[in-house]
């Protein structure tokens, strides 16, 4: 018997882009005060206190609001560091 002269590959269908960045989600609870939501965005992200004010204001009117974004590690990160603090947070990838 003789070995082949091509090998098959399967083909690949889902590859992940591995340059596309995440996105971590804060999402509205009925649990924590909008003042200790923004006094988070200021300690964890080191925003100032206009945009930690307009971020919360965008998760408690909007129901959610993008907080950071980039690698997955740092989004990971991100997410573990807000739910230590309490607030619901996701990642998902940036389209």
């Amino acid at each position: 018997m003789t070995a082949p002269t091509t090998i098959e590959r399967p083909e690949v269908v889902d590859v992940t882009d591995l340059s596309r960045p995440w996105k971590v989600l804060v999402w509205d609870d009925p649990i924590n005060l909008q003042s200790y939501v923004a006094f988070v965005f200021r300690s964890l992200f080191g925003f100032s206190e206009e945009k930690a004010h307009r971020l919360m204001m965008e998760v408690h009117n909007d129901g959610r609001a993008v907080v950071t974004s980039g690698p997955k590690e740092k989004a990971e990160m991100d997410v573990f560091r807000l739910h230590g603090h309490g607030l619901w947070a996701t990642m998902e990838h940036d389209s």
